[in-house]
């Protein structure tokens, strides 16, 4: 049986947002949708009403916020299977265990409650850094949200931590039946200068090339077991948060990779997760490269 995509709801509208594109994710991977709620309400609720008949009004709450949005999901798609859950315990450490039996975690890019300020919730942030499993932040504009690009963005990062994002990328655009932009950046340090007396011939080119290179070692395998998927692959002088970040205005769906090592804590996320996290303009996949 395939593994339902889990979607952390609290009644926000960020979360609402994420149960719609979670919807259109289940529906075109024929999988089943799972929706839960978590809070430390009984911590709070529990011990002054459990000689009461009264439930917590929390967890009338919580009820009420996975009924309404599974309903939002059933009249978004009748045909996905949907489940609910009430979990009593902290919303990061729920979703957390969730991912260990899940396709992908989806969440809102803010929370219920959170400061309109904050470009990302604390709850997603943390999700995204932690899990074992992909975690889709669902953000951006109206057009990426509903797939109106047909363009599967992927950050090319070092073998290291890419091997599980370029299948995950892969897949995703065999799914949407779309093209799949492949992008590398690459800098050309300051001091390589044609004249340094250690190199031969044009720095920037070098550096080009090896991209290139790289580009071709990453995507052999997922080109040969998926034929069908129309790969276009470009390598771009500059930073790759920037370039990224920039190229995220004309994708539905922006995938890149994190390291997990065994025994850590965490995924080793760095400066361009965080950056397309807080700035994208598509969703932004974050799938673990475990090591």
């Amino acid at each position: 049986m395939e593994l339902p995509l889990v979607v952390g709801v609290d009644g926000s509208e960020s979360s609402l947002v994420a149960v719609d594109w979670a919807v259109d994710e289940a529906a075109r991977r024929d999988v089943p949708l799972r929706l839960v709620y978590a809070s430390l309400w009984q911590r709070y609720e529990g011990a002054a009403l459990q000689d009461s008949l009264e439930r917590p009004a929390e967890q009338v709450m919580a009820e009420n916020t996975v009924a309404v949005a599974a309903e939002r999901a059933r009249r978004r798609n009748p045909e996905v299977k949907t489940t609910t859950e009430v979990l009593a315990e902290d919303a990061v450490h729920a979703l957390l265990n969730e991912g260990r039996n899940a396709t992908a975690l989806v969440t809102g890019s803010r929370g219920r409650g959170e400061l309109s300020g904050l470009l990302l919730g604390s709850v997603s942030l943390a999700v995204a850094g932690r899990a074992h499993c992909p975690v889709v932040v669902v953000r951006g504009d109206a057009a990426g949200l509903e797939g109106a690009h047909e363009r599967i963005l992927l950050g090319a990062g070092e073998p290291t931590t890419s091997g599980e994002a370029v299948r995950f990328a892969f897949r995703e655009a065999e799914a949407r039946g779309c093209v799949l932009d492949v992008v590398r950046a690459w800098r050309c340090p300051a001091h390589e200068t044609a004249d340094h007396p250690l190199l031969a011939g044009d720095p920037a080119h070098q550096h080009e090339e090896q991209a290139s290179a790289l580009l071709d070692t990453l995507l052999h395998d997922a080109t040969a077991d998926h034929p069908g998927v129309r790969v276009r692959r470009t390598t771009v002088e500059g930073p790759a948060r920037k370039v990224l970040l920039n190229r995220s205005a004309a994708a539905d769906l922006l995938v890149v990779g994190a390291q997990h090592r065994h025994g850590q804590h965490g995924l080793q996320l760095g400066r361009v997760g965080h950056t397309l996290l807080h700035h994208a303009q598509c969703p932004v996949a974050i799938v673990p490269q475990h090591v």
